[in-house]
C-alpha cells in the first residue's frame, strides 16, 4: 500500500544520512525502523506476561534473597 509521509527538514536530512551509511534506500530504513519498534513492543509484552506467571511463584524465594 502506498502512503504519503511528511518530514521536517531535519529529519530528513537524518534519513539521508542513515540511508547513505547503511547503504539502504530511504524506504527500506525506513520498514527497517517499523519492524525494530513493532518487535521490541512485542518482545516487552511477552516479558511482562513470563514475569506475571513467575514472579508470584518465587515471590516468597526473592523476598528471603533481598537483604533489606
Amino acid at each position: 500500500m502506498a502512503m504519503t509521509l511528511r518530514l521536517t527538514e531535519e529529519d530528513n536530512a537524518r534519513l539521508d544520512e542513515l540511508a547513505e551509511v547503511e547503504g539502504r534506500s530511504k524506504q527500506e530504513v525506513l520498514r527497517l525502523a517499523l519492524a525494530d519498534r513493532w518487535a521490541r513492543l512485542h518482545k516487552q509484552e511477552q516479558l511482562d506476561e513470563v514475569l506475571g506467571r513467575v514472579l508470584p511463584r518465587y515471590r516468597g524465594l526473592l523476598d528471603r534473597m533481598d537483604p533489606v
